[in-house]
């Protein structure tokens, strides 16, 4: 295998993100295929006995890489054969399918020889602006979200930076310690990721402050037509004030009119608030598969079979 990373699509395709999963304690495996000028890459790591996407937490998607082309199936299937020389096991996620990244991975991995189950495990709540302005969309919201910010918008001052700034990051790190939110893995690395997106000019940056006193901050980024919704949170003990509402309408009105965004993409999770912003929910699938041919896969395959035989069974 040979070759370099292709082109990326979002901010967890770019080998600057990948080089932030190295620096953190994730040694990267790229599997790289090339042939004609085609390619096809998928960034990987060992853990839990097994080769796993190289992503983290904060990592929305995990998908192949790849040129697109016509050869792009085959060059998957000769990664996944290859990588049978490697692991008895290899598992993907969160895999997105409405680029056909799922349906491709799970055709390549049966094509080179592995046992294959694929699953949900997650969801992804997005808006698709369809050319409306923030007033159009916001007159859709719910009534209580927009009666929320008519009775409440004008307790907090809001600020939005499109360039990183050290101060209000600060102020991002103590409200997420106080808020609902829990303990952060890796603090550091969104940081440092943070200000690489500041550097070339894609985050948005947002903090509201009541009577001088920042109570509720949020992480977005904008690149190739989306805006992603990375962080937010409020301090609790200023719940009443409803400044995350506030916040996140003001980020809403600044991508949609000022950015001119297509797609607004708030990241995996199915927390029932996110409904209320967005309108399309899509799934995100893990790619589970093992060798048979190795004797490490056999009990795992296994208990595949009896869960398909008891379906109250679980997987291992």
């Amino acid at each position: 295998m040979q070759g370099t990373i292709p082109p990326v699509a979002c901010p967890f395709d770019r080998p600057e993100w990948f080089a932030l999963l190295a620096d953190s304690g994730m040694p990267p495996i790229f599997a790289l295929a090339e042939d004609g000028g085609e390619q096809a890459a998928l960034p990987l790591t060992r853990a839990n006995g097994r080769l796993e996407a190289l992503r983290n937490w904060y990592s929305f998607t995990w998908r192949p890489l790849g040129t697109g082309g016509p050869d792009r199936e085959r060059l998957l299937i000769a990664l996944a054969r290859d990588l049978r020389q490697r692991a008895h096991r290899v598992t993907l996620w969160p895999v997105p399918d409405e680029d056909g990244s799922a349906t491709r991975l799970e055709r390549a991995f049966r094509g080179g020889g592995w046992r294959v189950v694929r699953e949900q495990c997650d969801h992804n709540h997005v808006l698709e602006v369809k050319g409306r302005s923030f007033a159009e969309y916001w007159s859709a919201r719910p009534g209580r979200m927009r009666t929320t910010l008519k009775r409440k918008g004008k307790r907090v001052d809001v600020t939005i930076r499109e360039r990183f700034d050290a101060d209000d990051w600060a102020a991002y790190e103590a409200i997420y310690a106080e808020s609902w939110k829990p303990d952060e893995e890796t603090p550091g690395l969104l940081r440092r990721f943070a200000q690489q997106e500041g550097d070339a000019g894609r985050i948005r940056l947002a903090v509201a402050k009541h009577q001088g006193v920042p109570v509720a901050a949020q992480f977005w980024t904008v690149e190739g037509g989306t805006a992603y919704i990375h962080k937010l949170a409020h301090r609790e003990a200023h719940k009443a004030l409803s400044a995350g509402t506030t916040l996140t309408a003001a980020l809403f009105e600044h991508v949609i009119d000022r950015d001119r965004v297509e797609w607004v993409d708030f990241g995996t999770g199915n927390d029932p608030y996110k409904a209320d912003w967005m309108e399309i929910v899509r799934p995100r699938f893990r790619i589970d598969c093992l060798d048979p041919r190795q004797p490490r896969a056999w009990p795992l395959l296994a208990k595949r079979l009896v869960r398909r035989l008891a379906p109250g069974a679980r997987q291992g």
